[in-house]
């Protein structure tokens, strides 16, 4: 369901979140410090999209690659960054060995999972970084479920959730990592919620 709006959505999102990151010094900030903690190795981008936050990191000088669950939106993150790696997957079974990704990137990719299964994809993430290895998420901030079924100028149906920052790093320590920064921020623009973003990383001994 949540593949087929995207593939939907896929030209028109990209348009409208093209220049999204413009101005928002926070969000940079964010990246950058995730971009700093990173030691030496390739980073993943899950539920990438369009592409514009991989080519963020590209820009903070990151060796880095974007998948998404969408074709479509594949297909227009190689067209608008024909530089960058880009290709299809899932975030609950990545193909990646064991300890072998520097950093991963999910901005605004949970928000389309169930809170029950959020447990099993921060498992799979914990299992694909390097010890370390940070973790950077950004969800909206909430405890509801959402039915969209009208966005980016399409009908579609599929549900959003928004997500309570405490329940959030409270399963990031039971898959874990170790939780250091929490920010959390009030709605900007035509935000209807607060948003919330936290960086984590792998424990430098894995238990």
């Amino acid at each position: 369901m949540t593949r087929s709006a995207y593939d939907t959505v896929a030209e028109s999102y990209a348009d409208l979140v093209r220049d999204e990151l413009d101005g928002r010094h926070l969000e940079h900030g964010l990246l950058a410090t995730f971009a700093a903690r990173v030691p030496s190795g390739s980073v993943l981008e899950v539920g990438c999209g369009s592409g514009r936050v991989t080519a963020e990191l590209h820009r903070l000088g990151l060796d880095v690659a974007g998948m998404d669950l969408s074709p479509n939106m594949i297909e227009v993150a190689r067209r608008e960054h024909p530089h960058l790696r880009f290709g299809v997957g899932s975030m609950e079974a990545l193909d990646a060995g064991d300890s072998s990704v520097a950093g991963i990137v999910a901005w605004y990719s949970i928000i389309h999972t169930p809170p029950a299964h959020l447990p099993a994809v921060f498992a799979e993430l914990h299992r694909v970084l390097m010890p370390n290895g940070p973790l950077l998420l950004a969800f909206q901030s909430g405890d509801q479920r959402v039915r969209l079924e009208h966005v980016y100028g399409h009908s579609v149906s599929y549900d959003a959730y928004r997500l309570d920052p405490d329940a959030v790093a409270g399963m990031l320590v039971d898959a874990d990592f170790e939780v250091d920064v929490r920010v959390h921020r009030a709605p900007m623009g035509h935000e209807p919620t607060p948003q919330a973003y936290l960086l984590a990383r792998t424990r430098a001994t894995r238990s």
